[in-house]
């Protein structure tokens, strides 16, 4: 016995004509594709096509998903969804929500202060952060921001992970750093450099994400300033 497949409503239309709206005007930003959304919902590119085009009808969790991809609210192109979200939210047990992450702020650095804030922690204060940046990533208290600088971070078109110049990167010097892990390092003196540290017949590196950039060797001089572990665009460029 097969069972017919359920028409899409006008509204279930009205919402797939948003989302692929809200879609096509921040995927580049964000550096989203279909394929790129697809594998992050475990299903295949055409079935990210037709939830777009109106073809199926969205579902809590593709659009929750789909949301969380995008940096928006459900409710911002499915009104219906969200709510139903939210009822559903409110029906569970306080001891079944799960509580957000608690968040914490990390001053945003010059290369010149992260150098002496990880050399000498005692003469860095407050006052010296350009700013500071609030997020939910567990790091150390002596972790920091600073902004990538030039395009040595950012890889060929089509490539995954990137980091263009102005994107912000989290820097945790209390976090032990290893092969194809990223990290800021001091390698001559005052200059310090991201990028990812590999392992080489027996030597260490620092590779550039950009093929046009060379190899630095690791050698002698070049000291581990801290582990990248995360990276986000500054609020203000959305």
């Amino acid at each position: 016995m097969t069972t017919k497949k359920k028409p899409i409503t006008a509204e279930q239309i009205e919402d797939a004509k948003r989302l692929k709206a809200i879609y096509a005007a921040k995927k580049r930003a964000l550096k989203l594709s279909q394929d790129s959304i697809a594998d992050a919902l475990g299903i295949g590119q055409s079935a990210v096509a037709s939830l777009m085009n109106g073809v199926n009808a969205l579902n809590h969790t593709n659009a929750a998903a789909i949301a969380k991809l995008l940096q928006v609210g459900v409710e911002e192109f499915s009104p219906k969804l969200a709510q139903e979200i939210a009822d559903m939210y409110s029906s569970l047990s306080p001891s079944k929500v799960v509580q957000p992450q608690e968040k914490r702020s990390f001053p945003l650095l010059t290369t010149v202060q992260a150098g002496a804030f990880t050399t000498v922690a005692e003469s860095y204060t407050a006052k010296d952060a350009k700013c500071w940046i609030e997020t939910s990533k567990k790091a150390s208290a002596r972790s920091f921001w600073l902004e990538v600088e030039g395009d040595s971070m950012t890889a060929p078109a089509g490539s995954s992970p990137s980091f263009p110049e102005g994107m912000l990167i989290l820097v945790d010097p209390d976090r032990d750093v290893e092969p194809n892990d990223f990290c800021v390092a001091n390698t001559n003196g005052n200059e310090f450099t991201f990028k990812k540290l590999i392992r080489d017949s027996g030597l260490c590196f620092l590779k550039p994400l950009n093929p046009q950039y060379p190899l630095i060797p690791c050698g002698d001089t070049c000291r581990i300033i801290g582990k990248v572990i995360m990276s986000q665009w500054p609020e203000e460029m959305f």
